[in-house]
């Protein structure tokens, strides 16, 4: 007898690198066969970052020129091989596509919200509605699961789980490309070229009263295994991307964060990450004090990771069963950060 097929769509490598653990725990569970959906402007991107982490994509889609055309690739799809369920992160055509044909939807990393409003809203509102059409929504802090609850969203329909990039860490963890390096110390610039050649210039001055200092880009790295062996060697990492703060904290690694406090507001609480103004002169300032005072460095560190504790991937892996009638739903994450471990 075969077993319930679920789509996990993934358009971006963000979402690649957190859907990859889900398909491993439901391979691990052997209740649902997972079938990785990669697609978006890149799916080649998409589909390196699953084969990295063991997953070879089952589907390619690559999405259409907007929403519509989009919704309406998922939905030949879907009329023509219709799956049990459906999972995605910020995915909203496919949402859609997956709600009209009456396929249920679960939403990992669901409530995330970022206090933003105007023009920078849009992906905020996608993530409203993305909401109202998702059946089980997964969430990976207490305050997003409190953000669910303050739009209406019936509380029975949200179950605490973590959020997976820390099981894609772990993963990556035990094929990482080398051992740390122990003789430098690097600053990680995450952010648009644009801003990082504001940026970068004020850090790399710091090299004269730091020699061991270096700074590199993020974008220079592929995603992936590269990207996180980078992350689990780096001393420290400045961005306004709010996957790459969450993918640097799953290695421990804490953050100097350009943006608005309301997107990490769990790990500004934690200690693990810092604001900062997008200015060259406050970001080097901050950056040479914990280059001076490598003890406040390594008490961000410790701070942990507020949004997952490896077990994210096992529990909506489980959730998704039991939406299907296999199994319990699982008991929710414990709200309490995971510590780091100070490097």
């Amino acid at each position: 007898m075969s077993l319930p097929e679920v789509h996990l769509v993934a358009g971006t490598v963000g979402e690649a690198l957190r859907l990859a653990p889900v398909a491993l725990a439901m391979r691990e569970q052997g209740r649902l066969a997972a079938v990785p959906v990669a697609t978006g402007a890149d799916p080649d991107a998409v589909g390196q970052v699953l084969t990295a982490l063991g997953i070879t994509p089952r589907i390619t889609l690559p999405s259409g020129d907007g929403h519509t055309e989009t919704m309406r690739r998922f939905d030949e799809l879907w009329a023509a091989r219709t799956p049990a369920a459906v999972i995605v992160r910020d995915g909203l055509a496919p949402a859609l596509a997956a709600f009209w044909r009456r396929v249920p939807v679960l939403a990992i990393d669901a409530g995330r919200r970022s206090g933003e409003f105007g023009s920078a809203s849009v992906l905020e509102s996608q993530r409203r509605l993305l909401a109202q059409v998702t059946t089980v929504h997964l969430a990976a802090t207490p305050l997003a699961a409190m953000n669910l609850l303050d739009e209406r969203v019936i509380a029975g329909d949200t179950l605490l789980t973590g959020g997976t990039a820390q099981d894609a860490a772990q993963l990556f963890a035990t094929r990482t490309l080398a051992a740390p390096s122990r003789g430098r110390r690097t600053i990680v610039l995450g952010m648009p070229a644009e801003r990082a050649d504001a940026i970068g210039p004020a850090l790399r001055y710091l090299g004269g009263r730091y020699p061991d200092l270096e700074v590199v880009r993020a974008a220079d790295f592929a995603p992936g295994l590269e990207l996180a062996t980078l992350l689990a060697q780096a001393y420290l990492v400045v961005t306004d991307d709010e996957d790459l703060v969450e993918e640097a904290l799953a290695a421990y690694c804490p953050v100097l964060m350009i943006g608005f406090a309301a997107r990490h507001a769990e790990a500004l609480h934690a200690g693990s990450v810092r604001l900062v103004e997008p200015d060259p002169a406050a970001i080097s300032s901050e950056a040479a004090d914990l280059l001076e005072h490598g003890v406040r460095r390594d008490a961000m560190a410790l701070g942990g990771n507020p949004y997952g504790d490896g077990l994210a991937a096992y529990r909506v892996a489980q959730a998704t069963a039991a939406l299907l009638g296999h199994g319990q739903f699982p008991d929710p994450m414990p709200a309490k950060p995971t510590a780091g471990v100070a490097r």
